[in-house]
Order: structure tokens, then sequence, then C-alpha cells
């Protein structure tokens, strides 16, 4: 097997548009009309409705807006940073007229993690929610970046002295068009940068994922394909295809992460879907809004199957969940315990699971398209255009059945990391291959079953945790003289991460004078770690003393032996709990 390769036909992807070009200008024969009535967004607290006709209007008029007050200019760099909000897409679709370049930043960020990103980015202005402006005002201040280039995108009593979205999109609307949108050449769209969206990686902080126009829109038509084409293809009626125009899916999902930009926004969209933006997640709140607004799909990630299947209120959503069409998992494996709960909570629905990264733009993989439940443990087949290939140690490819890290092309994969050419190097291959750093493994049908982290990223409820920011910042602590960080499993979050931690001397003395001063240490480094990094990077899964940091002769952390050890401990402690009770 010197290659997987999709079975279904890629569909025409034009390579000279940009995605607003694409969404609001061009006839497809995959693209589903959204039916009279049903908008693009709906605003999940107030109920307001916004259908594509207003949502054309507010991206031309806060383009044009946003050129009279700054002339925002080609390739410009403009931070997002915001919870999920109705004018979300409206900001960077706005910015794409512009032929500028969005950076969608994590809302729970910290003072530091903010700056870094604009930083890394170059952005010259920030568009910010409300509730973020007082870490957006202390980033700027760090890095220098002028206060008056902060933008409200909510609508509040506490704008001044900052201009709103609002306010430049009427100033845009009641004035002359200030700029030349422009045409892309031929093969145009697969160079020009959409988006710089943020991916941890495994020797330090965050790097940018330069993502063009060209990697959306192929990655919009791939699943479309996937689905629409098959469905029709094989005569299924209407009422049984996946996504049918006039459905109502969930926004719950962060739209600054791959997987709800991509999947979630456009893909639906251009599935003729209307989509309940949801700017914070909560149970049994998101069970409320499945029944307020009639939601027929859920776009979930593993954390929320879990409190589907077993969070005590769920019971008293039965008959609003025997009306969910399709459910779809992705960011992190599922395992097949949980799914085969999951079919019995939403008995009536399709159950799917896909592979993606940010790296790839996104999914790469989906549960075949007429397959209700796919195959358990699978992340599904390739989608059209996708190729595979499974590359074992020493360079040689896969048989069948054998285990080897997953390389992928597709017309999606993104570009390279940003300004970053040794990172790009490590990922990006010759003739547009990405290296995943997923081990994986296949059957006969071409269905992926993902068996493990090559790479030494931490997932948290989808998320990327770099092992070695987390190592970087407890090494500056005085009391730390050397530090592993691995993963331990969590039913919820999937995995969390856990520090083994050398002390220094002075501070080994005082954790071994009384157990309370050895736990006020370890309360003291977890505290230290919170104080700076977003919340999915705390150290959840405790802090642990260790004497010593296995190492290879070169000095490289052989952290696969302290993640077993981890892994070893927790499941003599479950056991010894067991036999107590």
């Amino acid at each position: 097997m010197s290659e997987i390769v999709s079975s279904e036909p890629t569909p025409f992807i034009p390579d000279d548009l940009t995605v607003p070009q694409f969404f609001f200008d061009l006839d497809h024969v995959l693209r589903a009309t959204h039916p009279d009535g049903v908008p693009f967004f709906v605003d999940d607290t107030t109920g307001r409705a916004v259908d594509s006709r207003e949502v054309r209007k507010r991206v031309d008029g806060l383009a044009n807006g946003l050129s009279r007050k700054w002339d925002i200019k080609e390739n410009e760099v403009v931070c997002l940073y915001s919870p999920n909000h109705v004018d979300y897409a409206v900001v960077f679709w706005a910015l794409h007229r512009l032929g500028a370049i969005s950076t969608n930043s994590n809302p729970a960020y910290t003072v530091d993690e903010l700056a870094h990103q604009l930083t890394l980015t170059k952005a010259t202005t920030i568009i910010v929610h409300s509730q973020c402006l007082k870490n957006a005002t202390a980033a700027c201040i760090d890095i220098g970046l002028p206060l008056e280039r902060i933008v409200i995108i909510d609508q509040t009593m506490f704008n001044a002295p900052h201009i709103t979205i609002e306010q430049l999109i009427q100033d845009g609307l009641t004035h002359n068009v200030n700029f030349v949108e422009r045409k892309l050449g031929a093969g145009e769209g697969k160079t020009k940068i959409a988006f710089l969206c943020l991916s941890s990686g495994t020797t330090g902080p965050p790097k940018a994922v330069a993502i063009p126009h060209h990697s959306v829109i192929a990655n919009t038509l791939q699943i479309r394909a996937h689905n629409y084409a098959v469905e029709t293809q094989a005569d299924i009626p209407q009422n049984r295809w996946r996504f049918r125009p006039g459905d109502v899916i969930t926004g719950v999902l962060p739209f600054f992460h791959i997987f709800g930009l991509v999947f979630n926004i456009h893909v639906m969209l251009y599935s003729g879907m209307a989509i309940v933006i949801m700017p914070k997640f909560g149970w049994p709140n998101f069970l409320k809004s499945v029944r307020r607004h009639k939601i027929t799909h859920l776009l979930v990630v593993p954390p929320m199957i879990v409190l589907l299947c077993k969070h005590p209120a769920t019971k008293d959503y039965e008959a609003e969940l025997k009306n969910i069409h399709f459910c779809f998992s992705g960011a992190a494996p599922l395992s097949s315990e949980l799914a085969n709960q999951l079919e019995k909570v939403l008995p009536n629905a399709c159950l799917g699971q896909g592979y993606g990264m940010t790296e790839t733009a996104t999914a790469v993989s989906m549960t075949p398209a007429l397959e209700k439940v796919g195959k358990a443990g699978s992340a599904g087949v390739a989608v059209p255009g996708v190729r595979f290939r499974i590359v074992k140690e020493d360079g040689s490819l896969a048989k069948l059945g054998e285990r080897g890290e997953l390389v992928v092309k597709s017309p999606s994969n993104a570009l390279q990391y940003w300004e970053n050419p040794r990172a790009t190097a490590e990922t990006f291959l010759e003739d547009g291959w990405v290296r995943t750093g997923d081990e994986v493994e296949f059957d006969a049908e071409g269905n992926i079953y993902v068996v493990d982290r090559l790479k030494e990223l931490i997932k948290v409820r989808g998320f990327q945790v770099a092992p070695a920011e987390l190592e970087g910042h407890l090494l500056s602590h005085p009391d730390v003289a050397d530090v592993c960080v691995v993963p331990i499993p969590d039913e919820f979050s999937g995995e969390l991460p856990l520090a083994y931690v050398v002390l220094h001397p002075h501070a080994a003395v005082r954790a071994l004078s009384s157990t309370t001063e050895a736990e006020a240490i370890k309360t003291d480094l977890s505290k230290y770690v919170s104080d700076v990094k977003v919340q999915y990077k705390w150290l959840k899964g405790g802090v642990e003393f260790i004497n010593a940091i296995p190492k290879n002769p070169s000095g490289k952390l052989l952290r696969r032996i302290l993640r077993e050890k981890a892994r070893e401990d927790r499941g003599a402690a479950a056991e010894k709990a067991k036999a107590t009770l």
C-alpha cells in the first residue's frame, strides 16, 4: 500500500477567488441556497436573525468603513479577539474584501498570550469584544499598538472611547466606496493568505499557520462533495441528506479554532443551514438552546458528548434529542464506548467523526456519507482530493494494518508557518505534503484509526497544549530545577497536563519537611502557570515531584517514560480507591 487515495471525484475548486467572492459572488453546482426565511446566523441570546442579504450588506459596509478610517491595505493583519458573535464572520469577510489578513485569537488568552500573537503576526488593528477589552488594552500597551486601533465588536454602554463595528458599518454604508476590491489572478488564491491561525508546536509558543483563501474554499467544496454529491448520486431522498437546506446547527465551537472557522461557519453556510451563535458553552443552557431554536444538527467535541451521555439534565430533553438529525464530533478522537452511548441518546441521528488539523485546514477524513454510524473508533475515510501516506520509522510506507505517521496531501493544506522557515521545513514537505505527527493505521475499506500522537502535543478539550511551552515557563520558577510535562487521560477533557518537577535543593528541603509544605509548593507551581496561561493550559493533571527527569544520551526528554508512569500511577491509585470502598 503506497498511498490511500479518496475514491470520490474531486470537485472543481476555483483558485482565483477570495473567500467572500466565492461565498457571495459565485454560483457553484455544490452550493445550497438558503430557503426563504432561513437566516445565516441567529443570536442565541436575543433571537436576532441575520439573513444572507444583511450579512453581505454589513460585510461591504464594514470593509468600506475600515478603509475610510484607517486605509486598511492589502496583506495588512488585523486581530479578532472575541467569543462567537453574529458579526464574527462579517469581520473577517470584510477584511478579505480589502485584501487584508485576519488572525483570530482565543478570547480566553491572557495578556501575555495575546501580546505574543499580536507581535508574531504584526497586527495593526484589533477588533475586540467588550468582555476582552481589559486584556486587549494591556496587550496593546505592552507592544506599543495605539489604543485608537481598538474596535469594539459588540454594542455596550462601555464602548467609549473606542469606535464600534456598528459605527464603521454605518459610516461605510453612507459614503462612497473608498477601495477597489482586487480580482485575483489564476492560481493566486493558493498563495493569497486569508487567515493566520495559531497552532501549538512542540518546541515553544504557538506558531501562526498561514491559510490561503483557496484552502478554505477547497475544504468547503471537499466536504460538500463528500456528502451532498454522494447522496444525490446515490439517489438518497432529501429528507435523509446529512445537511439539508433549512436545517439549524449549533454554533458553539469557538470560531477562532480551525474546526469552528472552516467546518462550522463556511461548510454549514454553504450547505444552506442556519447557525445559532452561542458565545459561551454551558450545560444545560446548551440543551435549552436546542429546544428554543429547534436545532437539528450538533457540531461538538468529545467533552460535550460526555455531558450529552452522562449529565442528569439530558433526560429532560429526550423529545428534542430524538429530533437531532446529525451529530458530528471532531478536534479529538471519540472512543467507541462513548460513541455507543451516544447512539442511545440520539436514536434518530446520523453520527459522524472526522480528522483534520490547523495545518490541513481542516477535515481531510469523514465518516462515509451513506453510513448512519461510522465504524467504531474510526475517523472516517479520505474526503475528495485527499491522499494519505503512512510512513514508518525507517521511512518506508506501511502496509495494510501497519502503523506509522500519517502524511497528508490535500488541496486544503495550509502554506507554511508564518515567518518560521525552520518549523515549516519540519512539517510542510515538498509537493504539498504535510506531516501530521499522528500515528495511524487503516483498514481495507480505507477507514483511518488514530492510534497515538507522535508529536508531543497534549489535547485538552480539542485544544493543543505544547509541553515545551509549560516547561519553559516552569523552569523560570526559583523552586524548579528541571521539569517534564506529560498528558494524563481524563474522561471529560480527553487529556490534562501533569508536571513532573525536580526541585532545587532549597525547595526539596522544604518539601521534605512536611506534607503541608510539599502541597504548598505544588499549589504555588500550579498558580505560577494559571496566572499567565489560558485555562486549558493549566496543570489540572497536577504536579508531582521526581528525583530526575529521564533523558537520552543527547539530553532529549524521554517523555514517553513519564507518560507511561503517570498512567500506571493513576491506574494504581484508582484500584486502591476501589479497594477501600
